[in-house]
Parts: C-alpha cells; sequence; structure tokens
C-alpha cells in the first residue's frame, strides 16, 4: 500500500525514501535483501509482518512496491518478474472470455503477441484503434469492452495518446482504462491523475536503469482493484525476487536525474537527425513538428529519452546504420544509462509483421543513454555516413 506520509513531498524525494524504511534491526539505510522462502510464525497463524512465504510477500519487494505506488500516485503497486507477466496478471484479472479490449496500432510487440496469440485463445477479442484519434478510439469499442490499452509514448514510433480524453471514452464505455508508462517513467508523466484506471511498467526500462534486471509493475489508485491484482499476483505467482526488487530500488533513486540527462541528450540528436541528408523522417514528441507535440507538453514533464528516425536508404540501409555505430550498443531492450540502438522491424517488433501494427522497415530505433552529447552526436553521424 502506499504510505502517505510522502504524499506532499516531491517527486525525487519519494524516489528515494518512499518505501525505503531503515532496517528496524540495524538501522541499515538501504533495506535489505530478504532472500528467504519462507518465515517462523508465533504459533499457528502468527505472523510478523503479515509474512509467510515469500510469493504472497517479501520484505523487499514490499519496498519495491510501497515505492511504485508513491511514484505514481497510486494506493498500490505490485512488482512481478517482468512487464509482460504484469501484464498477464492484469489481464486474467480483468477479463473473461467473450470480452474485448482494443488495444494501440502501435504497441510494443511482446504485448501485441500476449493478445494475439495468448490471450485470444481463451475467448478474448481485441481490436486495434490509432489511441492518439479520439474518433479511432471510440468506433472500436463494442459493448463486450473492458479494457482500452494505451502506450504513450508508444513504442517504437513514438506516437502520443491523450490519456484524459482517453480515460473520458473509457469511463463513458464502462471500461478500464490501462496505460504503460515505460517510456516516460513515473518522473515524467502522471497516468493516474490524468483518469487511467491501472500503469504499467516494464521495470527492465528506466525504472531499473542500468540494463541488470528483469521486472515489471503495475499501480492502481483503487484499493479494491489492488486487492483483486494482489490476489491474482499470488495465486499466479510471476512475482519479482528480492534480489531483482533491491536492484529496481536502487536504479529507482537516480530515476530523476537519468531521466533529466536522457531527455536533454536525446533533443540534440533529434534536432541533428531532423537535418541529416539521409533520415527523412524523426519520431520525436519533443520535435515541435510532431503530431502530439501539443499533448505531450501537456501531460508529461520533458519529452524522454527514446526517438526512432526512418533512413533514405530503406531496410537494409537501417540494418547497416545499426551495425556501424560504436557507441550505441546493437541490442533490444531500452532506457539503461547505456545508448542502444536497434532495428524493431526484425527485432523488438518482429512478431507484429504482417498485423496492422506492423512497423516500416527503414525504421531505427534508439535509445539515448547519459553519455556526452557530443559524442553521441558523432557516432551517430558516422553510421549516417
Amino acid at each position: 500500500m502506499s504510505d502517505d506520509s510522502h504524499e506532499h513531498q516531491s517527486f525525487e524525494t519519494r524516489a528515494i525514501h518512499a518505501g525505503n524504511t531503515a532496517d528496524p534491526l540495524t538501522g541499515a539505510v538501504v533495506p535489505p535483501i530478504y532472500q528467504v522462502s519462507t518465515y517462523k510464525q508465533d504459533g499457528v497463524g502468527g505472523l510478523r509482518g503479515g509474512y509467510e512465504y515469500s510469493r504472497s510477500a517479501n520484505p523487499t519487494r514490499t519496498a519495491l512496491e510501497e515505492n511504485l505506488a508513491a511514484l505514481e500516485g497510486g494506493r498500490r503497486g505490485l512488482a512481478f518478474a517482468s512487464g509482460l507477466a504484469a501484464e498477464d496478471c492484469l489481464l486474467r484479472t480483468l477479463l473473461s472470455p467473450g470480452d474485448h479490449v482494443v488495444i494501440p496500432n502501435d504497441a510494443y510487440g511482446g504485448t501485441f503477441r500476449l493478445f494475439a496469440k495468448v490471450v485470444s485463445r481463451w475467448g478474448v477479442e481485441w481490436s486495434v484503434a490509432d489511441t492518439s484519434d479520439a474518433e479511432s478510439v471510440r468506433a472500436a469499442l463494442t459493448p463486450k469492452t473492458k479494457v482500452i490499452w494505451v502506450e504513450t509514448p508508444s513504442n517504437p514510433l513514438l506516437g502520443i495518446t491523450d490519456i484524459a480524453v482517453v480515460a473520458d471514452i473509457a469511463r463513458s464505455a464502462g471500461a478500464k482504462l490501462v496505460v504503460d508508462n515505460t517510456f516516460a517513467s513515473p518522473y515524467l508523466q502522471q497516468p493516474l491523475a490524468l483518469g487511467a484506471d491501472v500503469v504499467v511498467h516494464s521495470l527492465t526500462k528506466y525504472m531499473g536503469g542500468h540494463s541488470d534486471v528483469v521486472g515489471g509493475a503495475l499501480v492502481t489508485a483503487d484499493a479494491a482493484l489492488g486487492e483483486e491484482l494482489a490476489y491474482h499476483q499470488n495465486a499466479m505467482g510471476a512475482v519479482a525476487g528480492p534480489f531483482d526488487s533491491w536492484i529496481v530500488l536502487r536504479g529507482i533513486k537516480t530515476l530523476a536525474v537519468r531521466m533529466d540527462r536522457h531527455a536533454q541528450n536525446a533533443a540534440k540528436i533529434a534536432e541533428m537527425l531532423t537535418r541529416h541528408p539521409k533520415v527523412h523522417k524523426v519520431l520525436y514528441p519533443g520535435l515541435a513538428e510532431h503530431p502530439g507535440h501539443e499533448i505531450a507538453a501537456k501531460q508529461m514533464r520533458n519529452f524522454g529519452g527514446m526517438l526512432s528516425f526512418q533512413v533514405t536508404g530503406g531496410e537494409e540501409e537501417a540494418v547497416a546504420v545499426c551495425a556501424r555505430t560504436k557507441i550505441f550498443t546493437l541490442a533490444e531492450s531500452l532506457g539503461g544509462v547505456e545508448s542502444l540502438i536497434e532495428h524493431p522491424g526484425r527485432m523488438t517488433h518482429a512478431s507484429v509483421a504482417g498485423s496492422a501494427l506492423e512497423v516500416p522497415a527503414d525504421l531505427v530505433r534508439v535509445s539515448v543513454g547519459i553519455e556526452n552529447a557530443d559524442d553521441l552526436l558523432a557516432d551517430l553521424t558516422q553510421a549516417l555516413g
């Protein structure tokens, strides 16, 4: 549960202190890694702090979950073994056979695979909408719609959805609005405050921030829904382990300063790419010409560290650019301190090939790290040739 004592503190302070209570035994300022599976009971049912078995609850995971809830302004945070484990738990909590979900036409490939290849097998229907267009969302609704799923900024086309507008649409339809906040992080964007029902994170990305952990999270402002999600988390069991929880907690403490640098570097790179003769389109919400720029400026603190661009030489040149970088590492994932580059069509979004979510073949996606901006600019310039 969220700790109300941090409610009026600034984000940077909450990131360091929420959930991070000094150890009562030793005074250690960092929560211990409780690498334990079970707990001594004081008589049958005599639980100390409510802990009986670490699938159900673990003190290190509790610290992380309290921190997540505080950062997103929610009542309940839940930590999972991966982002997709969090999504799976959420969908099986909210949906029953025969229900319908609206998903974005620009979604993470793993999310699409979960809907198209897994969830659909037990009778859940889904349809695609351009969630940046309110009329497209309304047109995709059916009487059976229970969830509207949004990524903003989206992966990999950096689309922007007006969260408050889609939240109104969801409420009118009797549906839940789920926002994947991975690209923005809670430092840059607060979906619950804008009307979302549940926030999803891949903790692997900006929250962990160092490419050394895999994890996922759900945060909700509805205490009853939080209890229901917690029940399914325990029943299904894909929980974050204590060491992974500790690593994410450590990463979150520097989230604010890292995100400032990510966004600062990304803005410089986006501006350079707009002038490069071998790039014909740059997708970054910080650019004034981006169709979602004004909405992003309204609902985000800054524009983030992710951008994509399309090269004039087509697919093979896009692949070649990825291979020629020296500081940008050719790798999947994102949000780490080091800069990464990838070809979505052949890597992170290969699962959407041939679908309504297929990405342009000439697209390159970069996760801009916190290295020196001039070094990053020079590396991309030489890679483009």
